[in-house]
């Protein structure tokens, strides 16, 4: 099923998300659905809290895609995203190391139509339940460590404009709440935007 996504200004997005004591078959259930939801809007991940569930739980892919999805290639995954299987479910997510600097143009489906320069970890291992319950840890960098990073925010309240000055990220909350969200581009348009070098690639999640 698909599920409405939350969009900025809701004051549900500021909201700290809360652990799951226990994954039961109905966090399992969500997850399908907030996947489906993703692919969809032709995002990468999907926290909870973007779908109205204050829980500690996100999806994410950020695996190749044909010309209906997106357009990464597979070579430009780097051996330890390619070695991490996809589609991933992370439950109460914990990073337990990270490592090194590197900065992406990300985007946000609760935020469409805006990408900006975001500074994250380059390397993370982050620890975290999946919709089975079992604990699992997830070992990488490049595109994937970006990606469960900006998830990651959504559980504390974050948005990837909260990493910008206070200037840049003022002038684009208030453009915001003066004007709204810019029409939907056809598909033409995106993908003339959509370059495959690594440093222009957009997170959209």
């Amino acid at each position: 099923m698909i599920l409405e996504i939350l969009k900025f200004p809701d004051p549900r997005l500021r909201e700290v998300s809360k652990s799951v004591d226990k994954v039961t078959q109905k966090h399992a259930q969500l997850a399908k659905d907030m996947m489906e939801t993703m692919y969809a809007a032709r995002g990468i991940g999907l926290a909870a809290p973007q779908v109205g569930e204050l829980i500690r739980m996100l999806v994410i892919d950020t695996r190749p895609r044909d010309k209906e999805g997106r357009r990464y290639n597979y070579d430009e995954m780097t051996e330890l995203e390619k070695a991490v299987t996809q589609p991933l479910v992370l439950i109460n997510p914990v990073i337990v190391k990270g490592e090194g600097k590197t900065t992406f143009d990300e985007g946000c489906l609760s935020i469409p139509g805006y990408y900006e320069t975001v500074e994250r970890y380059n390397y993370v291992e982050i620890k975290a339940l999946n919709e089975k319950g079992e604990e699992i840890l997830v070992k990488s960098d490049g595109l994937l460590a970006i990606c469960m990073q900006h998830e990651m925010d959504h559980l504390e309240g974050t948005l990837f404009i909260d990493h910008l000055s206070f200037i840049k990220g003022n002038k684009i909350k208030n453009q915001i709440k003066k004007h709204g969200y810019p029409a939907p581009k056809a598909d033409d348009d995106q993908e003339e935007e959509e370059v495959e070098s690594e440093e222009e690639e957009s997170v959209k999640a």
